[in-house]
């Protein structure tokens, strides 16, 4: 809770405003239930046995009566208005702490690394973001204004009701101490409860995102039953979950009125004791009862405002796991511009393994994705990456973007290790094409302009030629302007692909990567797609990882990779002269070419 009171310190002027005002509305009320008493008391003073010592004091009893009267119009009016501000102070200082709060976690989500994303379920990371913030935000808007009221109207409650009879009030307390121990008691099982329940929401909003991502694969295998019974397993547990907790919470509410009740017991017949006695007055009685009323209500929210911290609680300490997780290295660099570089690249004994650098295995094992690469690419000039499934070659990539660090080695960048270089200006020169095409909800236009929104029509228009796509636009329904839908469904694959190629020409990067990024789309296609590219980047230098050898046979340099390490590298005629791999893999593509040609 540590990191949230620092957000509620930057409001810690409109908060301190709200709670006086909320402690003016407490005030007035109990001097509304004092003034009740004394008008009930010189109400009393009409008999015509008292009547006389009030007229002799020089103040009738009507006009004594008169201005109680209107004092406790003025207090009613104050305290309505004190409570008022109140609230319209604390409910949108706490949205504005939930603002806050909301965009740094974003930024933050934002910074940390793929590994981070490996751990966690984007659905979970939805429910934090929307289901825990609302339980964050309720602790510090009515949550806050419940938190001062109810402690404050309670000792005002206590002063009143010892000034009007220590006793009484003593007596009165006394079911109380025995509700604070019960509530004691079930507070840290109500902060368990509160956490499952919202981890199992987490869970059930996971499900659903991926069974609705992956619909057409759903409906694809029939298994829409299958995935409904999965889903309503999930549901059961968190029911289970929720009536546990609902099972304790209802627990704590008999327990709390039935204290409350035994209090009014207590006054009604230890007072009204007192009164036959002598030694109270009917009217103090009355301001008595009005006091214990307001007392009972901060004694009632007890466990309310018990549940809404925990269950807070229990958010921020999911938030916190969060904002715990360290960004990845050079993701807080400020770095913005392009670099001017020649683009001379150099994977100097690179090594890679997704287990990181402890072995995964206690008898020393550890499998390599990478192991000690060594390539040169010279400025301007074309490296082909090919391989079987599996090798390495999008590992390799990524080890260039830094999306992921090598565990061995390092990689230059114009004789500069990249991790010398901000991030950011790092990610602006090195324009990636990944294997899995990312198209967002929004026009194909906006989706070519991604890394540069800015970009003008014609710019857009000219990298979607480039990319192949001219064809395609003349057949959507409002051309480039056409709504792709999420994760660009409503084109074909090798639609999407394309698209992103157009990304990448309008984004206009100094050293540009293709990862497999015309995989779906026909050999033809690709030539063409390719030459266009080629033509357009003629002075950059150009990576392209490819799983049909046939398209890069122009390449400057060609690379197998085989189990993470390099099988063999030169041209396409000193491969096929080699006939190793890169030549069992280029007749076997162009066999199946003719296949698909008949």
């Amino acid at each position: 809770m540590k990191r949230l009171f620092s957000y509620i310190g930057r409001y810690w002027n409109w908060y301190a405003f709200g709670m006086v005002s909320t402690l003016i509305a407490s005030a007035c009320g109990m001097s509304v239930a004092y003034l009740s008493g004394a008008a009930i008391n010189t109400i009393q003073a009409h008999h015509p046995q008292t009547f006389g010592a009030l007229a002799r004091m020089g103040l009738p009893a009507e006009e004594t009566l008169g201005r109680i009267v209107l004092m406790m119009i003025g207090l009613a009016l104050v305290g309505g208005t004190a409570r008022w501000v109140s609230r319209f102070v604390i409910f949108n200082t706490g949205r504005d702490v939930e603002y806050d709060l909301r965009n740094d976690l974003f930024v933050h989500l934002t910074l940390l690394g793929p590994d981070f994303y490996e751990r966690h379920r984007v659905g979970d990371l939805m429910s934090r973001m929307v289901n825990d913030l609302n339980a964050i935000r309720m602790l510090i808007g009515m949550g806050f204004v419940t938190f001062i009221d109810a402690p404050g109207t309670f000792v005002f409650a206590l002063v009143f009701m010892l000034g009007v009879s220590t006793k009484l009030t003593a007596a009165s307390l006394a079911p109380f101490l025995l509700l604070i121990y019960g509530i004691k008691r079930l507070s840290r099982a109500l902060m368990q409860r509160n956490l499952k329940v919202q981890e199992g929401l987490g869970l059930i909003e996971s499900k659903v995102q991926e069974a609705l991502a992956g619909i057409h694969v759903v409906k694809a295998y029939s298994l829409e039953d299958h995935e409904a019974g999965l889903f309503r397993t999930a549901n059961d547990e968190y029911n289970e979950l929720g009536l546990a907790l609902a099972r304790l919470r209802g627990a704590m509410v008999p327990m709390i009125r039935g204290t409350s009740a035994a209090a009014v017991m207590i006054v009604l017949t230890y007072g009204g004791l007192l009164v036959t006695q002598g030694t109270l007055r009917i009217g103090d009685l009355v301001s008595f009862m009005g006091y214990l009323g307001y007392m009972a209500w901060p004694v009632t929210s007890l466990g309310w405002m018990i549940s809404i911290y925990q269950r807070a609680k229990a958010a921020m300490k999911r938030l916190d796991e969060i904002f715990w997780a360290p960004p990845q290295p050079g993701a807080l660099d400020r770095g913005e511009e392009r670099l001017q570089v020649a683009g001379a690249i150099e994977w100097e004994h690179v090594s890679f393994s997704y287990f990181g650098r402890e072995d995964s295995s206690s008898n020393g094992y550890r499998p390599h994705a990478l192991r000690d690469i060594n390539v040169r690419v010279p400025a301007g000039s074309k490296l082909a990456i090919v391989g079987r499934t599996g090798s390495g070659k999008s590992t390799m990539v990524k080890l260039l973007s830094r999306l992921i660090e090598p565990t061995e080695g390092r990689i230059l960048l114009d004789g500069r290790d990249i991790r010398d270089v901000p991030l950011r200006s790092l990610r602006k020169t090195i324009g990636v094409v990944p294997q899995e095409a990312m198209l967002f909800s929004d026009t194909l236009a906006r989706n070519i302009a991604f890394g540069e929104p800015a970009a003008k029509p014609d710019a857009i228009e000219w990298a979607a030629n480039v990319a192949g796509l001219g064809p395609d636009i003349a057949t959507l329904p409002h051309g480039l302007d056409t709504i792709v839908g999420e994760r660009g469904m409503a084109l074909s694959g090798g639609q999407k692909q394309r698209a992103t190629i157009a990304r990448l020409l309008n984004y206009r990067s100094s050293v540009v990567v293709l990862d497999d990024a015309l995989s779906s789309v026909d050999t033809e296609t690709e030539r063409s797609v390719l030459q266009n590219l080629e033509a357009s980047v003629r002075d950059h230098t150009s990576i392209v990882v490819a799983h049909r050898a046939s398209t890069v046979r122009d390449a400057d340099q060609i690379i197998v990779l085989e189990d993470g390490e390099i099988a063999e590298r030169g041209t396409h005629h000193e491969l096929m002269a080699r006939h190793g791999i890169y030549a069992e893999l280029f007749h076997r593509q162009l066999l199946e070419e003719e296949l698909s040609s008949y």
